[in-house]
């Protein structure tokens, strides 16, 4: 047995204890809960349509709601044993529609010390549909324009169709299916990236990765150029020679970027070869000298006047 003067401590602890304690009066506050659906009938899709979150207002000492804070709490839904007439059947028993589900007080996970005050909404609104699925072929959109001189051509989706899963009413809604817009600003040379498709509901999905693989394949364009009074040269020859007419018009094709750089163009050149040639008047064609990966289409004229001294 304690004697008396432990007795008088103890009791002057307790009342300490609880007088601190009692002297920090409960406070109230609003708190937001996610909804966490699961177990959805496997023939069915839970759409966008759906109560996400549920407000309660609490009230508490302010220790436990410092404690409160720190926790994570969602408020779990069974949508087969809520929304099942017989939970012991299969899920054929659930239809399609809209439904409202009581909010039940027991499953708020809280502490015993905190007094659940109200509870918004007092129902959770849902919708099922049917799960349906679907083939389609991909496409795939461009936005911006190639570098000057390049085109795009049409790219290849890997895999070129998807199944796509989801709701009846969105599935049957979607009259093509896009990725998201591929960037073309000044690109000059074909790539290959990964892209999601452009699908703004979440109810749909689609397998194994949720993206694409998108080829695009890019090439030069194909240009062509006249090149006017190129001069027409005497090669191999010793004597005073003069070519009528002296120049030459030709027309070349090519690759716009080698079109457009002038010491490309500087290396086309017209010249008569005159090796073991005498004196004399002669009607001959010229050789014209271009670079590689260049066309010519057309020279004029044809034949020249060569007369040597």
């Amino acid at each position: 047995m304690l004697r008396p003067v432990h007795l008088s401590y103890l009791m002057f602890l307790s009342c300490f204890f609880l007088m601190t304690g009692c002297n920090t009066a409960p406070v109230e506050t609003d708190l937001l809960f996610p909804v966490d659906f699961s177990n959805v009938p496997e023939n069915m899709v839970l759409t966008k349509f759906h109560t996400g979150n549920i407000e309660i207002r609490i009230r508490a000492a302010p220790r436990v709601m410092d404690r409160l804070n720190k926790e994570s709490i969602r408020y779990p839904v069974d949508l087969y044993t809520d929304l099942a007439f017989d939970p012991a059947g299969d899920f054929d028993s659930i239809d399609p529609g809209e439904y409202l589900i009581p909010v039940y007080k027991k499953r708020i996970p809280m502490n015993p010390a905190i007094k659940i005050l109200t509870i918004k909404p007092s129902y959770l609104s849902v919708r099922l549909e049917r799960k349906v699925r679907k083939i389609f072929q991909v496409r795939i959109p461009y936005a911006g324009t190639p570098a000057q001189g390049y085109t795009v051509l049409e790219a290849v989706a890997d895999p070129p169709a998807v199944e796509l899963t989801g709701p009846a009413s969105v599935i049957e809604s979607i009259f093509e299916l896009k990725t998201k817009a591929i960037d073309l600003t000044n690109v000059n040379e074909g790539f290959k990236k990964k892209i999601p498709l452009d699908l703004e509901d979440p109810s749909v999905v689609f397998f194994p990765d949720q993206v694409v693989t998108v080829t695009v394949p890019v090439e030069q364009q194909l240009v062509s150029k006249t090149i006017e009074n190129i001069p027409v040269l005497a090669w191999n020859t010793a004597y005073p020679v003069r070519i009528e007419p002296a120049g030459i018009t030709v027309s070349i094709k090519g690759p716009f970027e080698k079109l457009s750089k002038k010491e490309v163009l500087g290396r086309i050149y017209a010249y008569v070869d005159l090796k073991d040639m005498k004196p004399g008047v002669y009607v001959r064609h010229a050789s014209i000298n271009i670079p590689v990966d260049l066309t010519m289409t057309d020279a004029s004229p044809q034949v020249f006047t060569i007369k040597i001294n």
